[in-house]
């Protein structure tokens, strides 16, 4: 399996080397080739397979030559055999007789980013040993990727993370998940500005010769393939539980970043049966503009109850223009040039069209996120985090309007514990959740982390000054 870059110019690489690279060398993002494809019989085969064995059945066609199947299937079974206190992994929890809860939380930081993180840092580690190098990766975070990513490297000997994240426009849990984990490899630096301008650092540093031609960078933000292809086991495995491939389901996903939502067109992709992929934004709406009007243009970005959704530039929706667009990179090379410049691009009719054969959006305030956790618990006595209610309020909203078969499943990805934002869900339903025991005295730890201004000279010397992966 090869992997091209969104933007064309960038040379083809293996898995390994995409694991590694993270963001191309010409600024886009990586996809294979081609998509890998599965027959209903074959899709049938999984069912009542444990999670980790489905990974493996997923992921293979993916990795190619890089690892062998033992070496794939031994990597699995210890991430999701040992790193998750859900025997299922992402079990599903049923609302009422049409809509679902995919638990996505049952990883160390108890968030849906530890599904794919935890399989990152063990493949970083593997790739690294083989080829006798030091990894520095850096990272923005508006949130949840931060303490995931931080979690897999942490102490390991070959990687060192340095996680960018927005002052101010995180959760208290969230932040302390990331500043407490001592460990010489772990550097937590606090930026002026949002979790566009950190992850608008970021790439830029993927792209300036002072920094690649002294670091070898990794990326684990959703621009990385790796974590991207590791979020489409889960909606194989809901799938199959709802009754897949004789039966399909449709999935509402609380959206920032899209690579949660990608990774589901991916599973559509290699023959998954999914009726709709529903678009769910906060009232920081681009998503829902691009996907309803075909306007793809940046706004302020509002703070929200749902900080990691207070994103206006969504990197991976260059992927999903780039598959749909006729896989043209110098056509999307210019296209994001122009949106790099303008803030605002127009997406073409086969653009358009395309997302709209698969895609819904919907976007929701937050007087009806806070309803949809009120729902959630009064109805079923369920209680879910603000970022799973934006989810399960769209879900609501479409079934309400007729666009979903009343037939049709909706799964609404609950993509982080509730403990996590215990202020919001207070507010709405008096019930203070609390975090489970096995994380510990979260807020009895020792903090540390770096404040920075918000320009991106002053991020990327601290990098170059502080970063031990030297390729010298």
């Amino acid at each position: 399996m090869q992997y091209v870059s969104t933007r064309g110019s960038a040379p083809a690489l293996d898995f390994e080397g995409v694991t590694l690279a993270g963001l191309a060398s010409d600024g886009g993002l990586y996809l294979p080739s081609e998509w890998p494809r599965f027959s209903e019989a074959e899709i049938r085969a999984m069912r009542g397979l444990p999670y980790w064995q489905v990974a493996v059945t997923v992921m293979r066609p993916f990795i190619g030559d890089s690892l062998t199947e033992a070496e794939l299937t031994v990597i699995c079974q210890d991430v999701y055999a040992g790193q998750f206190h859900h025997a299922a992994v992402a079990p599903l929890v049923q609302l009422d007789q049409q809509h679902w809860l995919l638990e996505l939380f049952h990883g160390p930081t108890l968030a849906f980013k530890d599904v794919a993180l935890q399989l990152l840092g063990r493949l970083f580690e593997t790739f690294l040993e083989r080829r006798d190098q030091r990894l520095t990766i850096v990272g923005a975070t508006s949130g949840d990727t931060g303490s995931a990513a931080i979690h897999a490297v942490a102490g390991r000997k070959r990687s060192e993370i340095f996680m960018l994240h927005p002052k101010g426009r995180v959760s208290d849990v969230q932040r302390r998940q990331m500043t407490t984990v001592r460990a010489p490899n772990v550097h937590n630096l606090a930026i002026d500005g949002s979790f566009d301008d950190a992850q608008a650092h970021v790439k830029r540093m993927f792209n300036d010769g002072d920094v690649t031609t002294t670091l070898n960078l990794g990326a684990v933000n959703s621009i990385n393939w790796a974590r991207l292809m590791a979020q489409v086991v889960y909606y194989f495995t809901s799938a199959l539980q709802l009754g897949a491939p004789d039966r399909a389901v449709a999935y509402s996903v609380p959206t920032g970043n899209f690579g949660d939502v990608f990774a589901g067109y991916v599973a559509a992709r290699m023959g998954l049966p999914i009726e709709r992929l529903i678009v769910a934004t906060n009232v920081n709406d681009i998503l829902h503009r691009a996907l309803s009007s075909g306007d793809y243009s940046a706004a302020g970005v509002t703070p929200t109850i749902t900080p990691s959704m207070d994103i206006q530039v969504s990197s991976n929706f260059e992927r999903l223009l780039f598959d749909l667009g006729g896989r043209d990179g110098a056509a999307m090379a210019a296209q994001m040039r122009g949106f790099e410049a303008s803030k605002a691009m127009q997406l073409t009719n086969a653009q358009a069209q395309g997302a709209a054969a698969l895609f819904s959006s919907c976007p929701v305030d937050q007087i009806e996120t806070a309803r949809a956790v009120q729902q959630a618990y009064q109805g079923a006595q369920q209680i879910i985090d603000p970022h799973t209610a934006v989810g399960l309020g769209a879900a609501h909203a479409l079934a309400a309007a007729g666009a979903i078969d009343p037939a049709v499943p909706i799964v609404t990805l609950a993509t982080a514990h509730p403990a996590k934002f215990p202020d919001a869900v207070e507010r709405a339903i008096g019930v203070r959740p609390s975090l489970p025991s096995r994380v510990g005295d979260l807020f009895g730890r020792e903090e540390s982390y770096v404040e920075l201004a918000g320009d991106y000279a002053t991020a990327r010397d601290y990098v170059l000054e502080y970063a031990a992966g030297s390729k010298a």
